[in-house]
């Protein structure tokens, strides 16, 4: 057996030893510390680490001391440059838990933290309300400076341009900050968002056409009727719906046609602007579930966003050739209604701040609620801007036509229940 042994003044000592030989090893004091620092090395002896150690301190050595940051802390740091991202790109999301863990505690009622039950439905209840109140303010903001735009500038293909231009330069600086991260574009994406894109720029610009020619409020009680268009352009396309559904858009028709006829500012083309922006509309979500649906690793935010800018390409040629050679004329006849230059400019630049703002925020509102608390949101969000239209621009409104509005977002409202469980239904068909 071979023996190592490494004494010290205190006389203990460290024996290593190996089978088949004897002999014993005294280290002297000259190599000492050098032997023990390396054996103080070795991770397979921890007591050994441990004695040696202890001897050292008892001669009166030092030890150094290696100071590094705790994990914990980087990873704070990481996570609060990561909140203040979302916050910048998702002024509304919260993600003080992961999801799964959420979901865990909720369906097993575990209370880990004493006060975790109490919280958790209060700080869900202010964020949704957050949600909402942004969503609907900044919608209420886009509608009456946009109708004040248009009063003095009735020029809907520039301005619904402008607006476009707009968004797409916020989703540019998005992504050049590295705040909203930056799909991968190949051609296939860019080819699956023409059609998309196409119908967002007719609804669009139908939009904008009508809120130039009627009241906001006679507008958004047609746009109402978006999910008639919807059912049958769906049904068209091959999809089913129970008999609840078809019976919810029969009050949308009724309602809408009653406060068409008894509207004050009726306009033909008024009408036929806001029927259109609804086939526009309904088109882009049908095409865009059916052609953009091997991009899912593109979030909302970021296809809205490129869907913005495409549609601009579309859309100012266009403006160009019908409204261009009226825009210098028009811009100085609009200086003059107003006294103030300045004023025009806030107006047309909160109408697209405003309308790319309440589009980002419908699409994060979607992120964060259920398909049918949205749909009721929407509806919800129709009678607000109804309503505070009313008040701003003081427009009169007969019995019969605010009847007429109340049916019609009455069945929407109704189509949104129907609708609520529509997927597992179409599917069960489907397969059997």
């Amino acid at each position: 057996m071979l023996s190592l042994n490494v004494v010290s003044p205190s006389s203990s000592s460290v024996t290593f030893t190996k089978h088949n030989h004897k002999s014993s090893i005294n280290a002297s004091t000259i190599f000492r510390s050098n032997l023990l620092s390396k054996v103080q090395s070795h991770k397979n002896l921890p007591c050994l680490r441990t004695t040696t150690t202890s001897q050292l301190h008892e001669q009166g050595h030092q030890s150094s001391k290696l100071s590094f940051m705790p994990t914990s802390q980087i990873q704070d740091s990481n996570t609060k440059l990561g909140t203040f991202t979302r916050f910048l790109t998702h002024p509304f999301e919260s993600k003080a838990k992961p999801i799964n863990q959420v979901v865990k505690a909720a369906s097993s009622g575990a209370n880990p933290e004493g006060g975790e039950e109490s919280v958790a439905p209060k700080s869900k209840t202010l964020k949704l309300a957050l949600v909402f109140g942004l969503w609907y303010f900044q919608n209420i903001i886009f509608n009456i400076y946009n109708k004040k735009a248009l009063n003095i500038f009735p020029f809907p293909w520039l301005l619904a341009s402008f607006q476009l231009f707009v968004g797409s330069i916020w989703m540019l600086t998005l992504w050049a900050l590295k705040l909203q991260p930056c799909p991968k574009i190949s051609k296939p994406f860019i080819f699956a968002l023409l059609g998309p894109a196409l119908f967002h720029t007719i609804g669009h610009i139908s939009a904008c056409v009508s809120f130039s020619k009627v009241a906001v409020s006679f507008t958004h009680v047609i746009k109402s009727a978006e999910p008639v268009f919807s059912v049958i352009f769906c049904s068209v396309l091959g999809d089913r719906f129970p008999i609840q559904v078809w019976l919810s858009i029969l009050p949308i028709v009724l309602g809408c046609s009653l406060a068409a006829v008894t509207e004050v500012s009726f306009n033909l083309q008024g009408l036929w602007g806001a029927l259109i922006s609804n086939v526009g509309f309904v088109l882009r979500n049908i095409y865009s579930k059916r052609s953009l649906q091997n991009f899912k690793e593109v979030d909302g935010l970021n296809l809205y966003g490129w869907i913005t800018i495409v549609s601009l390409f579309y859309l100012f040629p266009v403006a160009v050739f019908i409204e261009g050679s009226q825009w210098i004329p028009g811009y100085y006849k609009a200086i003059e209604a107003i006294g103030k230059p300045s004023t025009f400019y806030i107006w047309v630049l909160l109408s697209g701040v405003f309308y790319h703002l309440y589009n980002q925020s419908s699409y994060q509102a979607l992120d964060e609620i259920s398909p049918l608390t949205f749909s009721v949101g929407n509806t919800m969000k129709r009678v607000v801007v109804i309503v505070s239209s009313v008040l701003v621009f003081r427009n009169p409104v007969r019995p019969l036509n605010g009847l007429g509005s109340a049916i019609a977002i009455l069945g929407t409202f109704l189509y949104s229940q129907a609708t609520a469980k529509k997927p597992k239904k179409i599917e069960g068909e489907k397969s059997s």
